[in-house]
């Protein structure tokens, strides 16, 4: 059996950093895909209800990038969304990609942040090509405007 000190540098190993909350991104996250905001969270939908995200219009096929490491719980095809993806990044924060050409992972997937997990399209019945965004905590949308850094 060993001895005492040849667990001693075992027990020193410090434990890896955790993973910083989402609530810690606040200010500092990218927007998933480069291209021109054209609908505002809250604004008046021309089908009258609410805008409960974002649109970023985008190129066809453009990459649709994770704002931040989590776990894909979602990925199919769902009515009004298109092709969705919805990522669930810990303490009841998710994030909402819809519309999009192609979804490139799988629910049970692990992402990165940064990482591609779908194209732009037009897919959620959006005339325009590109990404519905949306953020959730708790269940609840809110604006993701607040939470993007634009540098």
């Amino acid at each position: 059996p060993p001895t005492k000190n040849e667990l001693a540098p075992v027990a020193s190993v410090q434990e890896p950093l955790s993973l910083q909350s989402f609530d810690g991104l606040r200010g500092h996250l990218r927007l998933p895909v480069r291209g021109e905001l054209s609908t505002r969270f809250g604004s008046r939908r021309s089908d009258g209800p609410t805008s409960k995200g974002i649109f970023i219009r985008a190129a066809e096929g453009a990459d649709i990038k994770s704002v931040a490491a989590g776990r894909v719980v979602f990925a199919d095809w769902l009515r009004g969304f298109g092709n969705l993806i919805i990522v669930d990044h810990g303490t009841q924060y998710l994030t909402v990609y819809g519309n999009n050409q192609s979804v490139l992972r799988h629910a049970g997937d692990t992402v990165k942040t940064g990482e591609v997990i779908a194209t732009a399209g037009n897919s959620g019945g959006n005339e325009q090509s590109g990404l519905y965004f949306e953020m959730r905590h708790q269940g609840r949308a809110f604006d993701p405007l607040g939470w993007v850094t634009t540098r």
